[in-house]
C-alpha cells in the first residue's frame, strides 16, 4: 500500500502537462539558462536604458525573478526575451516610482554603455525608448522578429514597422545612409527590412 502511494507521487505531472522535475535538475537548468544568458541581457537592456547601471539592475531583479518561475519560463520559445521584458518593465516601474519620490535625481548619475563611435550612442539615445527597444533586441541581440515581438510584447508587424521608423531616424541623426542600409540588408537574408 505504501508502495502504491510512493509510486503515484512519482508519476506526478504539471499542470501545463510537463513532468514535474526534481529541484536540483530545475536549479542546474537555471544555472546553464544564466551562465548562456546574463551577459546578453544586462547588455541589452544597458543599451535599451542607456544605463550600464540600471541594465545591470534591471538584469539582476529579472533574473531573481526568472528563476522564481523558472518551472515555467524554461518552456517558452525565448525565455532571455522573457527575461529582458521583465527586466525592461521592472526598470520603467522603478523610474516613474523615483521620479516621483525623487525629482531632483537627473539622468547625470547614469553610466552610458560604451561606444565606439559618440555619435552612435547620441542617435540611439535620442530614439523613444519603445523603438530603441526594437532596435538593440533586432540589431545588437540578433533576435529574430518572432522573438522581438515576443520579448517586448508586440505583434510582428509592429516590431516591422517600428524598426523602419527607428533606422529612418538614425539614418538622419548619423547622416550615414549607406552604412545604415547596408547593416539593414545584413540583418536579413532577403534584403528586405522585417
Amino acid at each position: 500500500m505504501i508502495d502504491d502511494l510512493d509510486s503515484d507521487r512519482s508519476d506526478s505531472s504539471h499542470p501545463d502537462g510537463h513532468e514535474a522535475d526534481s529541484v536540483a535538475d530545475l536549479g542546474r537548468s537555471f544555472d546553464d539558462f544564466y551562465r548562456r544568458a546574463y551577459s546578453d541581457i544586462v547588455r541589452t537592456l544597458s543599451f535599451t536604458l542607456t544605463d550600464a547601471v540600471l541594465g545591470a539592475e534591471a538584469a539582476d531583479e529579472a533574473m531573481a525573478r526568472t528563476y522564481a518561475r523558472w518551472d515555467q519560463v524554461r518552456h517558452y520559445d525565448n525565455p532571455a526575451g522573457w527575461t529582458y521584458r521583465v527586466g525592461l518593465n521592472w526598470a520603467r516601474s522603478t523610474h516613474r516610482r523615483l521620479a516621483r519620490q525623487l525629482p531632483f535625481v537627473g539622468r547625470a548619475t547614469a553610466i552610458e554603455p560604451t561606444f565606439r563611435d559618440p555619435a552612435v550612442a547620441e542617435a540611439l539615445r535620442s530614439l523613444d525608448i519603445d523603438l530603441r527597444a526594437v532596435v538593440v533586441c533586432r540589431l545588437l541581440a540578433d533576435w529574430s522578429v518572432a522573438e522581438t515581438a515576443a520579448a517586448l510584447d508586440l505583434n510582428p508587424g509592429t516590431v516591422k514597422s517600428r524598426l523602419h521608423r527607428a533606422l529612418t531616424q538614425l539614418e538622419r541623426k548619423l547622416e550615414a545612409p549607406d552604412h545604415l542600409r547596408l547593416h539593414r540588408t545584413a540583418t536579413n537574408q532577403n534584403g528586405t527590412l522585417s
